[in-house]
């Protein structure tokens, strides 16, 4: 993955999933050591509509709605995790839900394995929808930089589909079912999914409440892209809209406004640190990231990255930069 420690689940995290705060992102910091019991005894599962249910896929999100031809989930969890996840998922024995369920449809946010983990096990004929970016990933080895690597191409069974480019809309359940891109937030192939009717908001790994925000540069992600983007996913919102983030608690869209305040603030500051040919270690040392509404577990790596995307986008910096 695309920064350190990005599999290793927060201790007490999986309460997250039961908590919808409105307020900052210290809050939902905060969120991370309650737990939740669901209707079936489950940690990590949160009901909220009846037809869409939140739960835990091994640490990562996975968004499921409920319709009488199956499901349609948003993410499929890390990997080893595919069994609870079903198990998870709102029984009901007239529709054969539950561990036996139906899935029809699969959004996959992005390519990283915790939220295409169990892509290959559902069966054929799932429709699997994900940008063009992420197949192309999933279909090719490729570099893992953080972790000095190559990541394999995905199997076939595992890889999206259908895929597009900008927007789609599809029907499920009386819903319809909004996705979206959202061009070099975390990676270069990052999508938001709306429920349109249960104003409930997808938005993967470009909401980061507890983990640290990750800019997979390698791809062509930064910190510009990532502020663009969350200004797209509020333009979409409105403040009863429920948004899910792919790790972490239910954010409202006051605390989603919150965290790309910060990440506002923190690009105008790596503005004026790389025109000066800071790299991350002098921004550290500067106290770039002081003074804000949140910290980072590492914030070393965040400014790494962030500084390797800024010089890949050096030409959006301003005149001064060479």
């Amino acid at each position: 993955m695309t920064v350190l420690n990005r599999r290793d689940v927060l201790k007490g995290a999986l309460g997250a999933f039961a908590l919808w705060t409105s307020g900052g992102v210290l809050g939902a910091q905060q969120a991370s050591a309650s737990l939740r019991q669901g209707s079936r005894g489950q940690v990590g599962v949160r009901r909220l509509t009846d037809q869409m249910t939140v739960v835990d896929g091994g640490g990562s999100t996975v968004l499921a709605f409920s319709t009488a031809d199956g499901f349609v989930l948003v993410d499929s969890g890390a990997p080893k995790s595919f069994d609870t996840i079903m198990a998870s998922l709102p029984f009901d024995s007239a529709q054969g839900r539950g561990a036996g369920a139906r899935v029809t449809t699969l959004f996959n946010t992005h390519h990283h394995l915790d939220q295409t983990g169990n892509n290959e096990l559902f069966p054929k004929g799932t429709t699997i929808i994900a940008h063009k970016r992420t197949l192309e990933w999933m279909s090719a080895d490729h570099w893992i930089q953080a972790e000095d690597r190559y990541e394999k191409a995905r199997p076939k069974a595992a890889r999206p589909t259908e895929t597009f480019l900008t927007t789609g809309s599809l029907t499920a359940g009386g819903e319809q079912i909004d996705y979206g891109y959202l061009p070099l937030a975390h990676t270069n192939g990052d999508i938001y999914v709306h429920f349109r009717k249960a104003n409930v908001l997808a938005v993967g790994d470009v909401a980061s409440p507890l983990r640290d925000p990750a800019l997979d540069y390698f791809t062509g992600a930064w910190i510009g892209g990532r502020v663009d983007s969350m200004d797209l996913l509020l333009k979409i919102a409105n403040e009863q809209t429920r948004i899910v983030p792919a790790f972490g608690p239910i954010m409202s869209k006051a605390a989603f406004k919150a965290e790309r305040d910060v990440m506002e603030e923190v690009r105008k500051r790596l503005f004026d640190q790389v025109r000066e040919g800071d790299g991350p270690t002098d921004m550290l040392d500067r106290g770039v990231l002081k003074g804000l509404a949140r910290t980072w577990n590492d914030p070393y790596r965040f400014l790494y990255d962030a500084a390797k995307g800024l010089w890949a986008h050096h030409d959006k910096l301003g005149p001064n930069v060479v």
